[in-house]
């Protein structure tokens, strides 16, 4: 009688919680797929059913395709540098003997992290500027004229630019991250490490990296989920443009629901969206459940 007086507490305790989480995120998920099977003008507020039709039609935009490759390539690059890139830093800077100056080096490399996306966008479109920019200027100041070129201006190299940007912005907040991870490394086990003769290269491979494992996990599930979701930066650095070579998902949702007026296309897309990141996130918490390692 106890235990189940004590699970009714327990979940009259957390019954609130499931409410609030069950109206503002399983509802409007729900309802977004709903939403889905309609064509709707938002401005007359008229409705149609069309079944899966926005689906269909999702198979046939190359527009869709090319935002979702882009997608594609900001999750790479950005599991590149704001995962494995932010690793070896961690370890770097957890491997200075003084402790002021990893304080120090911790703190520069979190700064571009404390500035909005909006505002590294800004920054960096005026740093990509063709004539005054900073970048050209600085290619021309080292005899590499050559190389400057309309950075957002041109489709070969839009996507790399805007993508270049959201690395250095978040950049020290994954750094960062994992060198907590690392500092709650125990030292005998370097110690130990270090005494089997292992030098630093050998302690990464098999020490360092072992036992950040969970922190790498978690850190590849939010760069991917994060990468599904871009929005800010290429609509403030290039709207999509040019030529929609710098569309992704979420800026593509926009314009289809908001400048096309094809709400339910646009919620089509909100869908797998949703639907794409469900996925690999849970494999990705699979696989990192499997290979967990306790010490």
């Amino acid at each position: 009688m106890r235990t189940v007086l004590r699970r009714s507490l327990g979940l009259a305790w957390v019954l609130p919680a499931l409410v609030l989480v069950g109206v503002f995120v399983y509802l409007p998920l729900a309802q977004n797929f709903g939403f889905s099977t309609l064509e709707w003008d938002i401005y007359s507020g008229a409705q149609q059913y069309v079944g899966l039709d926005n689906y269909r039609k999702l198979v046939d935009d190359p527009v869709f395709w090319g935002s979702f490759g882009n997608n594609v390539l900001y999750a790479v690059l950005s599991i590149v540098f704001q995962v494995f890139g932010a690793l070896l830093l961690a370890v770097l800077i957890e491997s200075v003997r003084g402790e002021r100056w990893r304080r120090a080096l911790r703190a520069v490399y979190f700064v571009p992290s404390a500035i909005s996306l909006t505002v590294a966008g800004l920054l960096f479109y005026f740093v990509y500027e063709p004539n005054l920019g900073l970048l050209n200027n600085a290619l021309e100041a080292a005899g590499l004229g050559g190389l400057a070129q309309p950075w957002l201006g041109q489709e070969s190299t839009a996507m790399h630019a805007v993508i270049a940007m959201s690395q250095w912005q978040g950049f020290g907040y994954s750094t960062l991250l994992f060198a907590v991870a690392i500092q709650r490394i125990p030292g005998e086990i370097y110690g130990a490490a270090a005494i089997d003769g292992a030098g630093p290269v050998r302690r990464l491979i098999h020490v360092t990296i072992p036992l950040v494992r969970e922190m790498t996990g978690l850190m590849t599930v939010v760069t991917i989920s994060g990468a599904f979701q871009v929005f800010n930066e290429v609509m403030v650095m290039t709207s999509g443009g040019p030529d929609n070579s710098t569309q992704v998902l979420g800026t593509w949702l926009y314009r289809s629901g908001f400048v096309r007026n094809d709400f339910g296309y646009a919620a089509a897309i909100a869908t797998v969206i949703f639907v794409v990141t469900l996925a690999l996130a849970l494999a990705q918490l699979w696989v990192a459940r499997r290979r967990k390692v306790d010490w």
